[in-house]
């Protein structure tokens, strides 16, 4: 069984009730139709009711009856979430008004589910920018304890047989979301990449902290970061 398979099969015995803000984008409401066929999770859609339902007869998907639609217009919608957004960010200075309008913007609706606990993840990015997709779950849902600092990972799916990485699994991080960590910053990007190696494919992972310094022939602050960061 390859990895995407073990993927699908814990997802559909671990259903999850997974948000996607983008629900009038194709590619997501095509992706949703397949996931609620083949059972993988319960989907929850943000957007108009009309439309996206407009969308999937346009588009030949027979499935998308069955999601729960959220639409961030509703006013008993906003009622739910503005307050938590507004008891979150109340010592920034923001007001009900703006928590209100804040709510309505579908990544952060989707982001205040999950911290409601109305659902289990949000996926998002087809539309929004990287920065928006994070500015939006570090402001509602944060960080686990003991990390503060946001990255991201790439997961490299190797052809079957690779010698590199276990059974051909190798993940990079940070390669997206920060450009400079300093080495407290690279010491929680590398206990991140490694907690996402146990959570995707179950593997006791080897982490290995990166310069352009081979055996310490370089000397510089970048390779001494490096050191520091496979210290702590």
């Amino acid at each position: 069984m390859g990895l995407f398979e073990k993927l699908t099969a814990n997802a559909k015995a671990k259903r999850q009730r997974i948000v996607l803000p983008e629900g009038t984008e194709p590619r997501t409401l095509t992706a949703a139709d397949r996931i609620i066929a083949d059972g993988i999770a319960d989907i929850i859609l943000i957007g108009d009711p009309a439309e996206i339902m407009t969308m999937a007869k346009d588009l030949n998907l027979e499935n998308i009856g069955n999601a729960t639609i959220v639409n961030p217009a509703d006013e008993t919608v906003i009622d739910k979430y503005a307050p938590i957004y507004f008891e979150l960010r109340k010592k920034k200075g923001i007001s009900m008004e703006e928590a209100r309008m804040t709510s309505a913007n579908p990544l952060y609706l989707g982001c205040l589910m999950v911290k409601a606990g109305d659902a289990d993840g949000q996926v998002a990015g087809a539309l929004n920018t990287t920065g928006n997709v994070l500015r939006a779950a570090f402001q509602v849902i944060k960080t686990m304890p003991g990390i503060d600092v946001v990255s991201g990972a790439f997961v490299m799916v190797l052809p079957e047989g690779s010698p590199y990485g276990t059974n051909g699994l190798l993940i990079f991080a940070d390669c997206a979301v920060v450009p400079e960590p300093d080495a407290a910053q690279l010491a929680q990007i590398a206990v991140s990449a490694g907690k996402t190696a146990r959570d995707i494919a179950g593997i006791e992972p080897r982490v290995a902290i990166l310069s352009f310094s081979t055996k310490g022939s370089a000397k510089s602050e970048r390779v001494d970061k490096v050191i520091e960061a496979t210290k702590i």
